[in-house]
């Protein structure tokens, strides 16, 4: 799957069958979270978390935040308004 955005050595991505709401998956080897996007404002919000430190959900809830707009706009890309 590809990814959308790259964050501290995670993968963002979007799955072109997944459901609403807007969300994504940041993945690393051996670890993931789940962030509903809260488009189209933000902030984006954790839901769920595989194995990542607090200190990594909060640097990549920061690094969504600062791309709210970007991100909610390749959701939309993939599967309409969100």
């Amino acid at each position: 799957m590809p990814a959308v955005k790259r964050i501290a050595g995670f993968r963002v991505v979007i799955y072109p069958n997944d459901h609403r709401p807007a969300h994504l998956h940041v993945i690393a080897a051996d670890r993931e979270a789940v962030f509903n996007l809260r488009c189209p404002h933000g902030p984006p919000e954790l839901r769920e978390n595989y194995g990542c430190t607090q200190q990594e959900t909060a640097t990549i809830k920061a690094e969504l935040a600062a791309d709210i707009a970007g991100l909610c706009e390749a959701w939309t890309k993939i599967h309409g308004n969100p």
